[in-house]
Order: C-alpha cells, then structure tokens, then sequence
C-alpha cells in the first residue's frame, strides 16, 4: 500500500510548507499533493485540513469548492489532521466572523481569547494574536506523540482556540496565561492548533507519525 498524502486546498494556509515538510520526513515512501479534487482526496491514504486566516472566509471557501462533504466524507475512513484554522473547522461552531457554522466532525466550540488578559506574573496585558512558542503538555499517549517528548515546544499563531466538548477529546494543553486545548483527537481525527511545519524537530517528528500512523488510538 503506497502513503498517498493529500492536502487540501482551498486557497488558505501554508500548504507548499506542509507539503514540503512531509515529503522531506517521508522521503520516497510519500507522495504528496495539494488540491482541491475530490477525486484526489479521497483517493488519498491521509488527508490534511490546514488553515489560517478568518474562519468565516476558510468555510466560505471551502462550502464554495464543495470540500465541506469531501473532508466528511474522508474522515470516515482514513487519517485526518487538521493544522491551526483547519483544526477549529473540524469543531461544530466558532465565534469568529460573527459566528460561523464549521465541519461538525468533532463535538465542541471555537472561541476567542479574552482581550483583557494579563501576564500572572509580570501584570502586562497578553497579546492578541497569541505568536510565539510555547510548551505543550500531552494529556495521554496517543501514537501521533510517539518520540515526541512532554512538554516540548511548538510555534503558535492564533486568536481563537478550541474548546472540545469533553476532556476525552483533548490530546494536549497549554497555557495562554489559562490552559487551553491545543490538540484534540478522536478515532482516526487528530488536530492541532500550532504549527508543526513552523516547529522544528517536534514539529517534524510529529508530520513523520502521521505518516506511520494507521488511524487508531
């Protein structure tokens, strides 16, 4: 069986960065496309959702190409990751854009961060957009960790964050100042709210589990 890796496409994230980070970790063994064919998803062996911008525009366009059902249909049968704004368009709803109706693919809100928040330690105002590196504690095993050492550091950045609906859904938290979920997984869906592409060695390492990984827990 080949590792056929699909991103998809529709017009808004660091594709060409993604991709290149996956062939570079998966060598010949991996072959790698961005698009936004059907056809080409669902052919697919894994399928990636990534993202930035407003969530309002990222489902106009994807409901506009007709990707809302392919990614659906997708994530019932195969490895799904979802990156930054890909992963709060996996969730049922999200507060930016005035509100926007997402994927419904895992049960939970987006929401955005407060903008009053303080620094516990120094009093000084939090900005927003949270931008930066920041540690990110696993909240169990799951296989897209595997080598990936706790607490490690992954680059974020982002104005609203995920609020899953239950804490079996949560893969990993971090703090801005309050914990927050910066992972969610479920069945074959993992998701994260940084960027592995942007993230150095952990980033990598986990691109090359979601290269291995079979969809299970």
């Amino acid at each position: 069986m080949g590792n056929r890796v699909a991103i998809v496409d529709y017009g808004m994230g660091n594709l060409h960065s993604v991709a290149k980070a996956l062939e570079y970790v998966g060598g010949d063994s991996v072959t790698v496309t961005v698009t936004h064919d059907a056809r080409e998803i669902l052919r697919a062996d894994r399928v990636v959702l990534p993202g930035v911008g407003a969530m309002g525009e990222c489902m106009a366009e994807i409901i506009r190409l007709g990707l809302d059902q392919v990614v659906r249909d997708a994530a019932g049968s195969k490895p799904l990751l979802g990156i930054c704004v890909g992963m709060q368009a996996l969730f049922e709803y999200s507060e930016e854009s005035g509100g926007t109706d997402c994927l419904r693919l895992l049960p939970g809100t987006v929401r955005a961060f407060a903008p009053d928040m303080t620094d516990p330690q120094s009093g000084q105002r939090l900005k927003i957009p949270h931008m930066g590196w920041n540690r990110v504690r696993q909240t169990g095993a799951h296989p897209m960790w595997r080598g990936i050492e706790q607490n490690s550091w992954f680059y974020f950045v982002h104005s609203y964050y995920a609020v899953p609906a239950g804490d079996h859904l949560t893969a990993a938290t971090s703090d801005y100042p309050q914990p927050f979920a910066v992972a969610a997984a479920r069945d074959n869906i993992f998701a994260v709210q940084f960027h592995p592409e942007k993230s150095q060695h952990a980033g990598l390492a986990l691109y090359a589990n979601f290269l291995r990984w079979d969809g299970g827990g």
